[in-house]
């Protein structure tokens, strides 16, 4: 699938899936969510160091619990000349990428966002940053979502995936 179809096809999902991020209200009012253009140079299959301990840490969540995930891996690549390093996560749902960009707050959602890196064997992962996507509990306060670790807290742009959700910007 395209990157317009995948997103016409998310935005028809926060339309009008019970199941979605949206109360009710929100989904009658919902015009669509915002992106960056489709940023091809941020379409990445990357070498993952993988860590020789995978240790178990508890992320904190927007509500004050935690969620468990092991340190898998660390990722380098360049955006824009500037030199990257980030984290990948594990537990039993998968692989996981939560970031922050320097974006964050003006133009990204402050807590950051996040990617499910694709495993395509030999250590490699397929790591597509246009299909970065808000949390949940960006949208609504009643989701519990991780926050990112300061290890993937970036000093530069990530411009590509969704930014800032309009009612979001509208209020702030």
């Amino acid at each position: 699938m395209n990157l317009n179809d995948f997103r016409k096809e998310k935005d028809a999902f926060f339309a009008k899936d019970p199941d979605g991020p949206f109360t009710p209200e929100q989904r009658r009012s919902f015009k669509g969510l915002n992106y960056y253009p489709e940023n091809r140079d941020l379409r990445l299959e990357l070498i993952v160091q993988e860590f020789p301990v995978k240790e178990t840490i508890k992320m904190m969540t927007s509500t004050g619990s935690s969620q468990t995930y092991q340190r898998f891996g660390k990722i380098q690549f360049k955006v824009d000349g500037d030199k990257v390093e980030l984290t990948i996560f594990h537990n039993e749902n998968g692989y996981f990428l939560p970031f922050v960009d320097s974006m964050a707050g003006k133009e990204t959602y402050p807590a950051g966002r996040y990617l499910e890196p694709e495993a395509i064997g030999k250590g490699k992962f397929h790591i597509d940053f246009n299909l970065a996507y808000n949390p949940y509990c960006a949208y609504n306060d009643q989701w519990s979502c991780p926050l990112t670790p300061f290890e993937n807290h970036l000093k530069i742009p990530i411009r590509a995936g969704e930014k800032l959700y309009h009612e979001i910007q509208m209020s702030e």
